[in-house]
């Protein structure tokens, strides 16, 4: 739906904090009801990574981003896509996992528009990417060490 309405519009916002509030609301409501799966995370997670890349999509076009971020930003996807392979050769599954720096990479980019307007393009990119950076190494290292699909692994940094 936010493909058909115009960027940082009123309507866009309506919809765009509808969509993280269903995202939040249902992850919250399997795990109350005692219905959250394997397959329900892994859907959840996938249902994450479409809305990024949808909002990249979205924002790209109309944000001056400086050519350094988009550098970043393709290393941090093919260190992604590296990790999402070696899970899926190593586990037969999509590995996307529920660690503590993935949550905070997703609720750092679904409050992207209001970083980008309070900051400025500079600031929230070094932010963003340096959080999300961390994140995609630390899923890569966890998906290349361990022996079976870990999902909801909160960290390597925890014991």
């Amino acid at each position: 739906m936010l493909l058909f309405i115009e960027p940082l519009s009123s309507v866009f916002f309506i919809f765009y904090l509808i969509c993280g509030a269903t995202d939040i609301l249902d992850g919250y409501a399997a795990r109350k009801t005692d219905s959250a799966s394997k397959t329900g995370a892994v859907l959840d997670s996938a249902a994450d990574f479409i809305f990024i890349a949808v909002m990249l999509f979205i924002m790209i076009p109309i944000i001056e981003v400086e050519f350094w971020v988009k550098l970043w930003l393709i290393g941090i996807s093919t260190v992604k896509a590296s990790s999402l392979l070696i899970g899926f050769i190593k586990h037969r599954s999509l590995a996307f996992l529920h660690t503590y720096m993935n949550k905070a990479t997703g609720a750092l980019l679904f409050a992207f528009p209001l970083f980008y307007h309070g900051l400025g393009i500079t600031v929230t990119s070094f932010f963003l990417c340096g959080v999300a950076s961390i994140a995609a190494v630390e899923e890569l290292f966890i998906n290349i060490k361990s022996e079976q699909l870990l999902y909801d692994i909160k960290s390597i940094f925890l014991k």
